[in-house]
């Protein structure tokens, strides 16, 4: 399944047309591409989460990373990326009325995590293979913070929301997130 909608998900840009073929060569290759046991890479799921006029959007700030942005998780051996990036949006924000703007891949990155410990073990630098949503939330919906991951979950305009990120690598993400809801507004 997955693989299919990498192969029919059409690149925004030069980087995605990289890391779609190195994505596609990588599954190819490691059967156990879902997986956190795969030390070097693998699949993750996100979600850029706008409200129903898609000038605001959903953050939290993360304490592993130190900074404001997206949500999302690691697969764990499931292939339906949708369904993990809205379980881990809800898991991280509280937030359970989500719809997918569109059942298709939004965006697609490979995330270089440099090693870190996570509860009270030490995870090498890997890469994320990662495949992004767009979901729609409602601004009023109660946010819950979920303290295993993230200290703060609030919505942002756009400007805003880059402004608070404060992983360098990051921004151009977000970007380009987006500049394709700009395109999608026309």
């Amino acid at each position: 399944m997955l693989k299919k909608q990498l192969q029919e998900y059409i690149p925004f840009n030069e980087q995605e047309a990289f890391d779609r073929q190195a994505m596609l060569m990588f599954i190819d290759r490691n059967p156990d591409y879902l997986l956190r046991s795969n030390s070097i890479a693998h699949v993750t799921s996100s979600s850029i989460v706008v409200n129903p006029s898609m000038d605001r959007i959903l953050f939290a700030y993360h304490n592993l990373y130190q900074s404001w942005g997206w949500l999302g998780g690691h697969n764990d051996g499931d292939e339906d990326c949708l369904r993990v990036a809205i379980k881990e949006t809800t898991e991280e924000t509280g937030v359970t009325k989500l719809k997918p703007y569109s059942n298709d891949i939004f965006m697609i990155e490979t995330i270089m995590v440099p090693n870190h410990i996570k509860k009270r073990k030490h995870v090498s630098d890997h890469l994320h293979l990662n495949i992004t949503y767009l979901l729609i939330a409602d601004e009023k919906e109660t946010l819950v913070i979920n303290h295993e991951e993230n200290s703060n979950v609030a919505w942002f305009n756009f400007e805003e929301a880059l402004q608070k990120v404060t992983e360098p690598h990051m921004i151009p993400i977000y970007k380009k997130a987006l500049k394709k809801i700009e395109k999608l507004l026309g």
